[in-house]
């Protein structure tokens, strides 16, 4: 009877103290790559994406941002995602191509007019469906992130596209991109994000294209006397997990998480329209890179020598996702 009493009171000492191991469980480590700066649209979002994560899920949920390419570049981020060594991050659209082709189509040149058209077609059915484009792959999107309008630098005046033919151009991992550059005669040369500034400063390359916030921030403008201001495609972002991890999370935590998500998207989204005319402006106003507007003419080359790239990867990115885009600039 002592040796049954004894054997009862050790196994619930084991049961309290396997309980509280349980009870005081380590948060789940959220790491959150990214390749930009923090004061960048992509950067605000993250560091608010973490901040509500605190609040709502402390103890359950901790997330870790890394920008500037601190953890992985946007080129070797998704293979580290599904390797378990990173859990979110927000890659440019172009880097989606080895895991689905209808992301292509945020690449083609001069689809859509402006963010607003974007935002009308992402938040449509054609936009939300390519969120799982990728579950196949062991990928889940879980929001579009805006940067804004891309606009061409380099060192000459670039206002027709024979400006640009024989000019080095640096571009994300794209074939789209490739063929954007190579329809009008130039050189483009696919190289990571985080070298840019170092290409232009040493005169490696000729140019480039991005967003005003990416040419603000990166200071691409200081070695770069002429921008210009050509909107001829949009850089946005995918917020992108692994299925894994995100099947993986109890359905309060993960519904949270989407929620807290949605939200900082939204303000980095505020930000973005915000910063690309103030930084617009403060380009400008630095007088270090003069800021070209093109006449409806002009505009109108560039068009026509980029248009092309749109039927080259029609079977590719779906003619049926392409009218959906056309049709989101109404």
């Amino acid at each position: 009877m002592n040796l049954f009493k004894k054997s009862l009171t050790a196994l619930t000492v084991c049961a309290a103290v396997a309980g509280a191991t349980v009870a005081q469980a380590a948060p789940v480590e959220l790491k959150f790559a990214h390749v930009v700066a923090e004061n960048t649209p992509k950067g605000q979002m993250a560091l608010k994406f973490r901040d509500l994560v605190a609040e709502r899920l402390a103890g359950k949920v901790e997330v870790k941002v890394f920008p500037n390419s601190q953890l992985f570049g946007d080129n070797k981020v998704l293979e580290a995602m599904l390797l378990g060594d990173v859990q979110m991050a927000a890659p440019s659209l172009s880097k989606f191509q080895k895991y689905t082709e209808s992301l292509q189509i945020f690449d083609l040149p001069f689809l859509f007019k402006d963010m607003a058209a974007v935002e009308r077609f992402q938040n449509g059915p054609t936009g939300q469906a390519m969120l799982s484009s990728m579950k196949n792959k062991g990928l889940i999107g879980l929001g579009f992130l805006h940067n804004g309008m891309k606009q061409l630098s380099a060192n000459d005046p670039l206002r027709t596209p024979a400006d640009a033919s024989g000019k080095k151009f640096r571009i994300q991992t794209s074939d789209v991109l490739q063929a954007q550059f190579e329809a009008v005669n130039a050189v483009p040369l696919k190289k990571p994000f985080s070298e840019v500034f170092t290409l232009l400063q040493t005169k490696a390359i000729d140019g480039q294209e991005n967003t005003w916030s990416n040419i603000y921030s990166k200071k691409f403008f200081e070695v770069q006397p002429y921008i210009t201001e050509s909107n001829h495609g949009v850089l946005d972002y995918l917020i992108v997990t692994s299925t894994e991890f995100w099947m993986g999370l109890d359905d309060d935590v993960r519904a949270e998480l989407k929620k807290a998500l949605d939200e900082a998207i939204a303000y980095g989204n505020n930000i973005a329209a915000e910063k690309g005319d103030s930084d617009r402006q403060a380009i400008i106003d630095s007088g270090r890179s003069e800021v070209l507007a093109l006449s409806d003419a002009e505009r109108q080359q560039w068009v026509e020598a980029m248009k092309p790239v749109w039927a080259q990867f029609a079977s590719q990115i779906g003619q049926e996702n392409i009218d959906a885009a056309v049709a989101a600039n109404k």
